[in-house]
């Protein structure tokens, strides 16, 4: 086949599946989980259910493909934030912002008890864990954040009390909780 018909047939393969993803997603927050049928999917998406099952065998294969493709943006943003340029503690802090501000608005639903099972979770940890690593150690060589402890360790610290961002009632506690964090790995004066 010619390159620029490949092209288009992923294009379209990725329209449908993105489609079909954005649509779920919308179908479970105004109906709830277990209401959620393909037949409700292919419908709400425009397609044939011949079509969608071709791209996935049930409704929890959908929401695990959104709940991926999520993770993969969350991965994206913490890239660059790390990325960013400015002073170590800086671009902790606000990594660390983003961090628990996803983990105040996505976590605690049934949902997300289904779909942080699956493999995809790990893997995302790891990166976001070398993400921080990396900057806590740039930190610490700039004396910004503290060094008697490896920087894996002060990562794993930061994830492990952001978790209880999970349970916070609002917004400013959540940013109370990143202060906190914040100033146990912040080298003191």
């Amino acid at each position: 086949m010619p390159k620029l018909w490949n092209e288009t047939i992923d294009a379209h393969r990725r329209a449908v599946r993105d489609a079909t993803l954005d649509t779920t997603a919308e179908l479970v927050a105004k109906h709830g989980l277990m209401s959620v049928t393909m037949s409700q999917i292919a419908h709400e998406t425009g397609i044939g259910r011949a079509t969608l099952y071709k791209y996935f065998p049930d409704v929890e294969a959908v929401l695990r493909g959104w709940h991926e493709r999520q993770i993969g943006r969350h991965l994206e943003l913490f890239s660059s934030l790390a990325q960013e340029q400015g002073a170590p503690v800086v671009r902790l802090e606000r990594m660390l912002e983003a961090y628990a501000q996803i983990v105040h608005q996505h976590h605690g639903s049934r949902l997300a008890a289904i779909l942080h099972g699956g493999g995809h979770m790990a893997h995302a940890k790891n990166h976001l864990s070398a993400f921080l690593a990396a900057i806590i150690a740039d930190g610490a060589e700039a004396a910004e954040i503290r060094d008697d402890v490896v920087p894996a360790e002060l990562a794993a610290f930061c994830l492990s009390a952001l978790a209880g961002a999970a349970d916070l009632p609002s917004k400013a506690a959540v940013g109370r909780l990143v202060q906190l964090t914040m100033s146990a790995v912040v080298r003191q004066p």
